[in-house]
């Protein structure tokens, strides 16, 4: 059990939150919530709660966009064939699927390519292009990739490739020779918003296209795609994100696509009823697994098909194929975690970089993640394909991993991503190298204190607070993910009701009742089974409690499910929370 500290936001402008309060007839709470997320106005608070496809941005103030419009379309007229390439994993794929759908509707011919994860790797190859050529292609369009391809970008122009890219990554100080590279966050893009997802650069891309030839409202058909990725992908659901993400959920559950409704029906999720957090974990996980584990084509053929029995073939497959990914994923991490508690002192070694040589390159990455939760420390897990060791990067806050790569990229031979997550290629004869220099790296950038897990809290709440006026409202802040995260409470003084039980893998279930007003909420703890013997042992203790609110419907009422994040016996709390 890692300690965390708690740390409650800092929100001082009172006048602003009951001014807040009073226009929009809300609790002070509810307002407050709002004000943290830099909404002051009444007007503000408006289009936050109707977030309109009208705020969205004009495509052509993105750098690059009427170079590729203008290439798009006239390979359109021409009958030029046009291939997308695209990623495997879920951006990747949707992104894909979506200019492929948006490319035919104007009766374009088209074609896609995904590389296979285990023998080409991520992003733009030589290998790939060599490929498209053979089909007589004269368009390639990168999406969600290809913005360090500098070297296969000038590979296309040798073979005769017209080459447009349309990425959201970090771009490195040379951009690749491409006709066009769309990309909000490269050097002299003045696009005002900066972080969508690779199918949100190809969005823009179809909304362009659309508007010069006189069909302006025809990519938005493909907002189920662009909320999909969104989700998935962990960018920032603010601005243009929100209204993307937002509306895309909104199509999701009033009609979804065939392929989507398939893999929604296979995970076992009501219908209608979609949300961010549940593509993250269950659908987002699905359409992962064919990528990690074989060929992420069947993907985009899910998403693209608009059979009804070919949509549910495939979804089988990609269920099938993350069951087997998930039981991979249990052993690696197992095995993992038995290396680090044996092999490494992590007194002296602040980082985790393991290798094994047989462990599946598809899983690697979320087995570093799951490290990262249980131990707290930037992780680099690395196997061995084609005699070189690759692997994936996974950091803590205040540690920007790219940068830390970027310290030692003369003894890797690849690497990219961004400040949290990373994949990187290295010389089995270097890693021992890499990893002193690595190590040293994260000494001189953490301290101990950064070292210890934090949860940050919104505000404070009692139990009488949380009405059904309250979760309605809540659920209005939705689309739910970073910038907007679902807000986090602490509670505190409340008693354990009835035994606590762990349920399920390892979840704490226990009812609390609150002191104040004698209120009684259920919550469940996910991973959070080691706090049971803690609360049998001071059963007639107060606890504090830090939580997430969800809600369930039973009997056609509305009740409110606390998801907890930590708890503690009732103390003042220390002042790390307030600084």
């Amino acid at each position: 059990m890692i300690n965390k500290v708690w740390k409650i936001k800092e929100t001082e402008d009172t006048f602003t939150i009951k001014t807040l309060s009073e226009s929009l007839n809300i609790s002070e709470t509810l307002a407050k919530l709002l004000v943290q997320r830099g909404i002051r106005t009444f007007n503000q608070a408006k289009n936050f709660f109707r977030p309109s496809i009208d705020n969205l941005y004009d495509p052509f103030l993105m750098d690059g966009m009427d170079i590729a419009t203008k290439r798009v379309i006239n390979a359109i007229v021409n009958n030029h064939l046009i291939y997308v390439y695209g990623d495997y994993d879920v951006d990747g794929t949707c992104a894909t699927s979506l200019l492929v759908l948006f490319l035919k509707e104007l009766n374009a011919n088209v074609e896609f390519y995904i590389p296979k994860r285990l023998e080409e790797g991520y992003g733009i190859s030589k290998e790939g292009l060599d490929f498209i050529k053979s089909k007589n292609a004269s368009l390639v369009i990168a999406v969600d990739c290809g913005i360090t391809a500098v070297e296969e970008a000038e590979h296309a122009k040798q073979l005769g490739l017209d080459l447009i890219i349309c990425d959201h990554h970090q771009p490195k100080e040379q951009l690749p020779d491409a006709i066009a590279v769309l990309d909000p966050i490269k050097p002299q893009c003045n696009y005002p918003y900066k972080f969508l997802s690779g199918a949100g650069i190809a969005f823009k891309l179809a909304q362009g296209i659309s508007g010069r030839v006189g069909k302006r409202d025809l990519p938005l058909k493909y907002l189920d795609l662009v909320a999909l990725a969104g989700a998935a992908d962990i960018v920032p659901l603010t601005g243009e994100n929100r209204i993307l993400v937002k509306e895309g959920l909104d199509q999701i559950n009033k009609n979804p696509r065939p392929g989507i409704e398939a893999l929604i029906q296979s995970a076992g999720i009501q219908k209608g009823s979609l949300t961010s957090g549940q593509i993250v974990f269950t659908l987002a996980p699905r359409i992962n697994a064919v990528g990690r584990l074989g060929d992420a084509r069947r993907a985009v053929e899910l998403l693209i098909t608009d059979n009804i029995n070919e949509a549910a073939r495939l979804a089988e497959i990609l269920e099938s194929e993350n069951y087997e990914r998930r039981k991979i994923d249990g052993d690696t991490f197992d095995y993992a975690s038995s290396l680090v508690e044996n092999s490494l002192d992590l007194k002296k070694e602040l980082a985790i970089i393991l290798h094994q040589e047989e462990w599946h390159p598809g899983v690697i990455g979320i087995v570093a993640s799951r490290l990262v939760e249980k131990y707290y420390r930037p992780t680099i897990m690395l196997t061995t394909v084609d005699g070189v060791a690759k692997g994936s990067a996974r950091s803590i806050n205040n540690f920007n991993i790219y940068e830390a790569l970027k310290k030692c990229e003369d003894v890797l031979l690849h690497f990219g991503g961004h400040k949290a997550a990373a994949g990187l290629a290295i010389e089995l004869d270097k890693i021992e190298e890499f990893r002193l220099r690595f190590n040293q790296i994260v000494r001189e950038s953490l301290s101990e204190e950064d070292l210890i897990p934090e949860i940050e809290i919104d505000t404070e709440v009692k139990f009488s607070e949380i009405t059904p006026k309250f979760l309605r409202i809540i659920e209005q802040f939705s689309p739910f993910g970073p910038g907007n995260m679902r807000p986090v409470f602490l509670t505190r003084g409340v008693n354990v009701l009835n035994t606590p039980r762990v349920v399920g893998n390892n979840h704490l279930y226990v009812t609390f009742k609150h002191k104040t007003n004698q209120k009684v909420i259920d919550s469940i703890g996910f991973n959070l089974g080691e706090y049971l013997d803690l609360l049998k042992e001071n059963k007639n203790s107060e606890f504090d409690i830090v939580y997430v609110i969800d809600k369930f419907e039973k009997d056609g009422r509305i009740f409110p499910q606390l998801r907890l994040r930590d708890l503690r016996i009732s103390q003042t709390l220390n002042s790390q929370e307030n600084k």
